[in-house]
């Protein structure tokens, strides 16, 4: 879309520019050139069908690429369905596992949903991060009014756990077992589990997710934590206490909820991602979007282009980043508009599902740096 509208832009402001110096055009030579436009526009959409996907080069490069995916137009857009499985070789499951829409009542589940994403991901070999097994929000009446001895808090979000990493066990590869357990100062964030139970309830979610599924890998799981802030020393701290107390976490998620006017710094976002190895861990940027303020130009959309390339070119850049995700792909379904009054466009497919300079800026970065990784290889 962008390619075709510079081309057509240069085009007219060659018309003008003709037509200021005193030259005549012709019916004939305008429609000459309306037929080049043309053309060139059905050359460029043959290039688009032959352009690799993002998840041939993003496995040729040994990273996973993927996206948040809602259960609605999973089931009803055909073109929904269709990208996601072309586009991306991992997807997170953005609703469905919650334990809200997952668990209703105290003896009741709805796996429907989940069910129905985890299938479409095997099907079309995609892998799946589970999300989220502990959170503070989107939590059923019944738990939010409960009014329980710690020891049933305890015995309710054990059984949520097992229940459901027993279920997908084998299915999914990644679980954000706890989420945004804190706050932006660096404390605990007072949570509904940390009242009911006290810290420890962080720990026995690691143990309970890994005991049902010894090869899933498990995540912390958090925003505002990417760059070098307090809350990201924070993140850092409980990860390695985590460590130190001998629980299985298996890595940290960054989120990456930026906007324009607040995205970090690369060399910080590499800094934090290196310490972070230094513990052993993985990373993985599991919720990118990039949100533009209205009205949207063409130069916030190459400004948008450019935080998506910088940042996964950290990601890629260090070894222990293995996923690359973005919350959601088209800005079709988007949470920002709800949620950020006056932004959107935040994602690197429009409303239309048509490529924005986003995609065009990770699929040339990909490609670029995976020449030179094979160039590299074979020196």
């Amino acid at each position: 879309m962008a390619l075709k509208r510079d081309l057509a832009i240069g085009i007219v402001m060659g018309l003008i520019v003709g037509m200021a110096s005193g030259y005549a055009i012709t019916a004939q030579e305008i429609n000459s050139l309306r037929s080049q436009i043309l053309g060139c526009q059905l050359r460029i959409e043959e290039l688009e069908e032959i352009m690799p996907p993002l998840r041939s080069l993003a496995e040729a490069r040994g990273i996973l690429i993927g996206a948040a995916v809602g259960y609605g137009p999973l089931k009803t857009e055909p073109l929904y369905a269709e990208t996601l499985g072309r586009e991306f070789n991992i997807l997170v499951t953005e609703n469905a596992l919650k334990f809200e829409p997952l668990h209703p009542s105290r003896d009741r589940y709805n796996f429907e949903d989940a069910d129905a994403i985890v299938s479409f991901a095997e099907s079309n070999d995609m892998k799946v991060r589970g999300h989220t097994l502990v959170w503070h929000h989107q939590l059923p009446s019944w738990v939010t009014t409960g009014n329980f001895t710690r020891e049933e808090w305890i015995g309710i979000l054990r059984k949520h756990i097992i229940a459901v990493v027993k279920r997908y066990r084998g299915r999914v590869y990644a679980w954000d077992v706890v989420n945004e357990a804190i706050a932006d100062d660096g404390s605990l964030r007072d949570t509904i589990w940390l009242r009911g139970i006290g810290p420890e309830y962080i720990d026995l979610a690691f143990g309970w997710a890994h005991e049902e599924d010894p090869q899933a890998r498990l995540f912390y799981n958090d925003y505002g934590g990417e760059g070098l802030t307090q809350k990201s020393d924070a993140i850092y701290n409980l990860a390695k206490g985590l460590l130190e107390r001998g629980v299985p976490i298996h890595g940290v998620g960054l989120q990456m909820h930026i906007s324009l006017e607040s995205s970090p710094k690369p060399q910080e976002v590499a800094a934090n991602i290196h310490r972070l190895a230094e513990l052993g861990l993985e990373v993985h940027i599991t919720e990118m979007d990039v949100r533009i303020k209205h009205p949207v130009t063409e130069d916030k959309l190459s400004a948008q282009a450019r935080v998506y390339r910088e940042m996964f070119e950290v990601c890629l850049s260090a070894e222990n980043c293995k996923a690359f995700v973005m919350w959601g792909f088209t800005d079709r379904h988007s949470w920002i508009p709800s949620f950020f009054e006056g932004y959107g466009s935040a994602l690197i497919f429009d409303d239309s599902y048509a490529l924005k300079p986003a995609y065009y800026a990770l699929s040339r970065f990909l490609l670029n740096d995976l020449i030179e990784y094979r160039r590299l290889e074979n020196n």
